[in-house]
This record gives C-alpha cells, structure tokens and sequence, in this order.
C-alpha cells in the first residue's frame, strides 16, 4: 500500500508533542515534529492547566508536521491524560480556567461524597479506583460549594475532548477518556445518571460519549486558515493516552499483562467485559475503557513520580543529575535493603520526596536510605514488588496465568526498574515500544480510516516495527524473601498511617 501519514497530539502531564506516523507496507516510522513543555500555573493556593497555551501549541505542532511532511496529511488524533475536566457555557465559552489533577481542593471531598452514595454503591454503579483526582471529585466539590458555574454550563468536556472541541466545535466525549470520570457506567455503557443525579450534580451537561476511532469532522475554519490545511480531519483515537498505549502494546496471543510507565504506572490486562466485583474493589482496580470493546482493568500505581520528584528536589539543592545517572547510581547501591509503600499518601504530593522515603523508612523501623542511589533504589524496588502484588491479585480476579509482562512508555527506557520487575515478578518482562502512546494512537486513526482492519492487526504493526528488549528474572529466593517483608511492611503501615 502506499504511504500513509497521520498524526498524534500526545499531551503528557510534563510535555507535549506532535509525532507524524508513516504507515507503509505494514511498518511504521514515527517522526517528532515539534514539543513543548507543559507546566501548569499556580495562583495562591491552587493549581491550574494553561488550556489556551496548550491549545496554541497544539495548533504549532500541526503546522510543524505540515511544513515538514506535506499537506497529504490522512488526519490527526489528539490524546491526554484523563480526569481533568471543563465546562463550557453559551457561546462555547469556556467557563473558567482549568484545574489541575494535583490542585488541593479535592481534599476530603470523596468521604463528602460518601455520605450521599456509599464507597460500594460508587463502584458497582462505575467500576473505577477511588482516587480523589478523579472526575467525580473534581464536579462533586463544585457541587458542595454551590458554585455558579454549574448553573450556566451546557457541556462538561473531559480535557482531551476539550482540545478536539477547540479543533473542531464538536462536543462529545471519547469513551476511553469518559469512562476515567468515575462518572459513567461500564456496565449499562451510559453516564451512571442514577448515581449523579443523587449527587446532585446535573446530568444536563454531559456529552454524548463516542467510539474510539470516530471521525469528528475537520477542523474548524479559523484553525484551518492558521495551519494552511483546510478539511484536515480530526480522529478521535483513544483520547485517554493509557488507551492509546495499550493499543500499541505488541502483544499477541494470551498470558500477558502491560505496564503503561512513566509518571503514573498503570498495570492491567484487556477484558471484554468489566470486571465489577467486591474482591475489585476491595484491591481498587479500575475498568476503563479500551479500543476495539474492550476494557482496562488494572490498577494505576504512583510510579516514576517518586523518581522525577526526587530529581526535582535535588536539583532545588543544586545537585543537577538526569535519570541515567540516578540510575546508575542506583544499580551500584546494595539491593532489597529497605522498602517503601508507593500507596502511601505523602508519596502523591510534591514536596521533598528524598527526605518522604527517609521518613517513611525510619518510621517503619527499616534503614533510611542516605545518598541518592540507595533513595532511588528502594523507590524503584518499592515499584517492582508493587507490580508484584498487583500481578498476583490480577491471577486471581480474572482467573488468568500471567507469564510475560509487556513495559511500554517512557519508563521502558529504565532498564535497571525493567530488570527489577522481571526478578521481582518472576515473569519475563518484554520493554518497548518507548513510544506506545504515540503508536496506539496512530494506528487507531488508521484503523478508522481503513487501513488497518484490527486491534491485532496494529498490534502486528506495532511488532513489526519497533525493537524490544527482554529481561528474563533472576534471584527468585532473594526476591520471594523481599516480597514477604515488603507485603507485611505494607500491612503495617496501612493499620498505622
């Protein structure tokens, strides 16, 4: 076939970037053709997104891949984090700025919400992790401090949907990125509209929820003057970039899991169906939507935040070091002296991260790691014996046999944290592709516009095309010794903290 160009929008929490895809003859080659850093924007005591800034960059990206790439552009698919939300008022105003995730005024607000809908009657109506950045949280806080923005908003857009209504005036919600909410109903396969309206938080506003792969028209006219493309179309790929990811996982047959990795590590396995049970909710997994009728059950893990924080804080102190050299260090520090849960509260915030590992080690009666090797050894040992865990609760609510783990994102480039997962696991971990996110979305937009019949037919692309590496585990009696200490460890703090 001939060549075919698409490009992905991957908006991460720290940058984004535009990444054109040549699809040709069954093989991909991806081509970065502009990024930016994404910084968010604190005013007194909260913490926002800068939505037009993002959105202007956006736009640079496409410019950029026009200028480089040619016109003859198929269409482009914008994917995001999830969770994060606007409202949008008469005239498609955007009604205020936009929060961030990591903004302090959820505090509290779930246990609010749980005197209204009880924790069980939340999951059973949604199938998603509690986390207090979620969606819900993020509406109900409106609600209990009766803002007036509820009383003039028409639509409520998750932030990817935000950036495709700024391309293209459409105002749906991607069911990938929805189903991140906390607000809709995997099972019945609508917003949980029973639940909200409980709530009090008003159903009015929410948008009809569309297919991974649905085309959303092209671009608006005042857009298409800027980029010099008019009818470029726009792609709703798998606008959660989890979704996105896991749809480049090359995989094939049963018997894996993946690891999204990077910022947030989310660890799960593709399901047909939800999996909406007590013994899921009592180990907090989530099922968010995937391509293809599928689903995302797995479970979202504090990951490489530990390691980018300690990072930060370090240079704050003028001790610059980038993760190759973190990890050097790392790897020459002595093993499985003291372990860290990942889960504890503290560990989600900002703020000092080395000196939160310390304490927590000393508070638990453990060796506090001192130098700066020990303190990101035990942060990404932490990290391996938590995907352990995860792995082996997995098994047992799916009944699968998991015996090879697929590491995508930007974490598959650690192979010190990609050699503890397989030791740790005891199962063989296959690393790469760094750039599944990017992929995924591309060959969802591909598969929409025909050239790729199926899920497993990208996946093969995606085999085909990138290298991986594979790590098999070693010191399975070291690490059997370790995940005993470090699942009792976990018990402890839990009752403590």
């Amino acid at each position: 076939m001939a060549q075919k160009k698409f490009l992905a929008l991957d908006m991460g929490a720290e940058s984004g970037r535009g990444v054109m895809g040549l699809l040709n003859d069954g093989r991909l080659e991806l081509r970065e053709t502009h990024r930016f850093p994404n910084v968010p924007v604190r005013v007194h005591d909260n913490l926002f997104w800068n939505a037009l800034g993002q959105f202007a960059e956006l736009k640079t990206a496409v410019s950029a891949a026009v200028a480089q790439h040619g016109r003859d552009i198929e269409s482009i698919g914008i994917d995001t984090w999830g969770v994060d939300m606007a409202l949008i008022g008469a005239g498609n105003t955007i009604l205020g700025n936009v929060h961030h995730y990591r903004d302090p005024r959820t505090s509290g607000v779930m246990d609010e919400l749980f005197k209204t809908v009880p924790r069980r009657d939340v999951f059973l109506s949604t199938g998603i992790q509690f986390m207090e950045i979620n969606t819900l949280y993020q509406i109900y806080c409106l609600v209990l401090n009766k803002s007036p923005l509820l009383k003039v908003a028409e639509r409520l857009l998750m932030i990817g949907d935000l950036f495709n209504f700024m391309f293209t005036g459409q105002k749906v919600s991607e069911f990938t990125l929805a189903t991140t909410s906390q607000m809709f109903d995997a099972r019945a396969d609508e917003w949980a509209q029973g639940m909200l309206k409980k709530l009090g938080i008003p159903t009015d506003i929410l948008p009809e929820v569309v297919s991974p792969g649905t085309d959303l028209g092209p671009v608006v006219k005042s857009v298409a003057d800027e980029i010099g493309v008019p009818g470029l179309k726009v792609i709703a790929p798998a606008v959660h970039d989890t979704g996105s990811a896991v749809a480049g996982v090359p995989a094939s047959g049963d018997g894996w899991c993946y690891i999204s990795s990077g910022t947030w590590c989310l660890m799960g396995v593709e399901t047909k169906k939800p999996v909406v049970t007590d013994l899921a909710l009592a180990n907090n997994f989530t099922n968010e939507g995937g391509v293809g009728g599928t689903y995302r059950f797995l479970r979202n893990i504090v990951g490489l935040w530990l390691v980018q924080e300690c990072r930060r804080e370090w240079e704050k102190q003028g001790k610059a070091m980038d993760y190759a050299r973190m990890t050097e260090l790392a790897a020459k520090s002595a093993p499985r002296r003291s372990f860290i849960n990942p889960e504890h509260l503290p560990f989600y915030s900002p703020g000092n991260m080395p000196q939160k590992i310390q304490d927590f080690c000393r508070e638990t009666g453990q060796p506090a790691p001192e130098t700066e090797g020990e303190i990101v050894r035990c942060a990404l040992e932490s990290l391996a014996l938590k995907y352990r865990s995860v792995l082996e609760s997995i098994e047992e609510m799916t009944g699968r046999n998991i015996n090879r783990i697929h590491i995508v994102g930007g974490g598959s480039k650690n192979r010190l944290l990609n050699q503890l997962a397989a030791d740790a696991t005891g199962r063989t971990v296959h690393a790469g592709p760094v750039e599944a996110t990017a992929i995924g979305n591309i060959l969802v937009q591909a598969m929409a516009v025909s050239e790729l019949g199926s899920l497993d037919d990208a996946r093969k692309v995606a085999r085909d095309s990138f290298p991986l590496e594979t790590y098999e585990p070693t010191d399975s009696a070291g690490w059997n010794e370790a995940y005993g200490k470090f699942k009792s460890l976990c018990s402890r703090q839990e009752a403590r903290f």
